[in-house]
């Protein structure tokens, strides 16, 4: 009896265990301005922030705008690593895409290294299209552990 209520207990630990994952973002953030005039960069929140302070909820009788202010939603505390721009004076330059492969894959064995497991990764590109000279490659790593 007292087997199978140690069993029970394990099996109980472990599923608490598996519903108790952590989640973090990190973000680069990748120019494609021709000329070498952008800016790229591995940005990381150091600080944590509660969605729910900064959420309101829209009902057909309650449609009071959010009110949170811009200042209080800001993260003041983050790491930034320089990353190279993909483009310079001479066009594409192949060997900083290289060297930001590199800082991107030293950040992902840190984080790794540290318990967290690379969950997903998405990325899209923004720009408005022809003649638009201000565009970014942005890719958001998402860890969990």
């Amino acid at each position: 009896m007292k087997k199978v209520l140690f069993i029970a207990f394990v099996a109980l630990l472990a599923t608490f265990e598996m519903n108790a994952q952590q989640f973090k973002v990190i973000t680069s953030v990748e120019s494609i301005v021709p000329n070498g005039l952008g800016r790229s960069r591995i940005v990381n929140a150091i600080e944590e922030k509660d969605y729910k302070e900064y959420t309101s909820v829209q009902t057909d009788e309650d449609n009071t705008r959010n009110k949170s202010k811009r200042g209080e939603i800001r993260v003041k505390n983050f790491e930034e690593t320089k990353l190279l721009n993909f483009f310079n004076i001479g066009g594409i330059r192949f060997q900083n895409i290289a060297a930001n492969d590199a800082l991107l894959t030293s950040m992902i064995n840190d984080m790794v290294a540290n318990g967290w497991e690379l969950a997903f990764v998405t990325s899209a590109v923004e720009s408005a299209g022809k003649g638009d000279n201000q565009g970014i490659f942005i890719t958001r790593y998402i860890f969990k552990k």
